[in-house]
């Protein structure tokens, strides 16, 4: 698998400084975290769900989460368990000696996406490693609804025994969704517990999910089109407590995902005609602003960015039309990168303050160290875009892909 793996070599090339690493479904702990990218969910019902993943996996998602959870009703969480089993039977039985390469790919293959199942309960986990027998090796690991220290023992105690069994690595990705982490009185307690059972499983502990529409639906509300989740003050806050405890750049903290964005519209490729018409393709960014409002994408683009700014990665998506905005946004701009290598050179070692090479801002060694230190990891994954190559180019060249 790479970001950007999807398009033609040449196109590639043409776009990137240096580009996205290749990695693998056993790859580090800490590669796999930043390579996440856009989380792409699809119920455990979905009859062709086989096909799905890896039609996906040819547009370029390289994660996705099957959910037993509240995407299907109660009455199907049955029917979706054994349509997994049939399903991973379904991949494994394609995968064998495929090679998949943007060159010559028809999207069958042996590079799917890392992939999770999100469970309602410890049971599961154990149950449905059984289930699946040598076709586990598709599974990366398990999403953990309504996670606590309370509810994560039993879950992450499962996770451990399904792995002793298998003998397969398997990852757990926590959701942070609790009524007890939003309300006040009880935050810093449920934060608590969460760093001390993560911290007892860290090995197994991919990243940490935020569930943004639980915090919402415990006070009535919902963001719209326009707004972020940002600009809701109560969940604002929830995310910069979890960073702040969470987060850290310290070596005790983890990867934390951003939130679900709601919006889309229909069919899976709603940027085509737009982009077909709009001059934007000569590289005027407005334009593309303007078919992206037009979709209400606006505020994806938005939280996407803000997210990074408050110290998330990746991104949870419920629309395949989402995953490119994504992973466009997650590549290292030129400048990004230049001042990154310029405050973690050898030299520099002492500290001090160095003009950027792009001559616009100060580079401050010792406080920008950890910036630089995750801006060049984010780029070995999603690589360094050339000078003259920003956003739209790298949209546009997904989208083509």
């Amino acid at each position: 698998m790479r970001h950007f793996g999807h398009i033609p070599s040449a196109a590639r090339a043409g776009l990137f400084h240096r580009e996205p690493a290749a990695f693998t479904a056993d790859s580090p702990a800490r590669t796999l975290a930043v390579a996440l990218g856009a989380t792409l969910y699809s119920p455990a019902t979905r009859p062709r769900l086989a096909d799905d993943v890896r039609k996906q996996a040819a547009r370029g998602v390289v994660s996705m989460v099957l959910c037993l959870e509240d995407s299907i009703s109660d009455a199907d969480v049955e029917a979706g368990e054994d349509n997994l089993v049939r399903q991973f039977a379904d991949l494994a039985d394609h995968s064998a000696g495929t090679v998949t390469d943007a060159d010559t790919a028809t999207g069958t293959a042996a590079d799917l996406p890392l992939l999770f199942i999100r469970v309602r309960d410890p049971r599961q986990i154990t149950d449905l490693v059984a289930r699946l027998g040598e076709t586990v090796r598709l599974l990366s690991g398990f999403v953990l609804p309504k996670f606590t220290e309370a509810r994560g023992q039993a879950f992450l105690e499962a996770l451990a025994l399904a792995e002793r069994t298998s003998g397969r690595r398997l990852f757990a990705m926590p959701v942070l969704e609790s009524p007890e982490l939003l309300h006040l009185e009880t935050r810093a307690e449920t934060l608590a517990g969460i760093v001390s059972i993560t911290e007892k499983y860290r090995d197994r502990v991919l990243a940490l999910r935020l569930g943004v529409t639980d915090f919402c639906s415990a006070y009535g509300l919902r963001r719209s089109p326009d707004m972020t989740a940002y600009d809701v003050k109560i969940v604002a806050n929830v995310i910069a407590d979890v960073v702040n405890v969470l987060g850290r750049s310290d070596g005790t903290g983890f990867t934390v995902t951003g939130p679900v964005w709601e919006y889309f519209r229909p069919g899976e490729r709603m940027f085509k005609p737009q982009l077909r018409r709009s001059p934007f393709l000569e590289g005027r960014a407005e334009d593309l602003r303007t078919a992206l409002i037009e979709h209400d994408l606006d505020g994806l683009l938005r939280e996407i960015e803000l997210d990074r700014a408050n110290g998330l990665l990746g991104k949870t998506c419920i629309h395949p039309t989402h995953v490119v905005p994504v992973h466009a946004l997650s590549v290292v701009s030129h400048e990004e990168w230049s001042d990154a290598q310029d405050i973690l050179r050898p030299e520099q070692g002492g500290g001090g303050v160095l003009r950027s090479a792009y001559t616009n801002k100060m580079n401050e060694v010792k406080p920008h160290r950890a910036w630089a230190e995750r801006t060049l990891l984010r780029a070995e994954l999603f690589g360094v875009a050339k000078e003259d190559v920003g956003f739209v180019d790298l949209l546009t060249a997904g989208l083509a892909g």
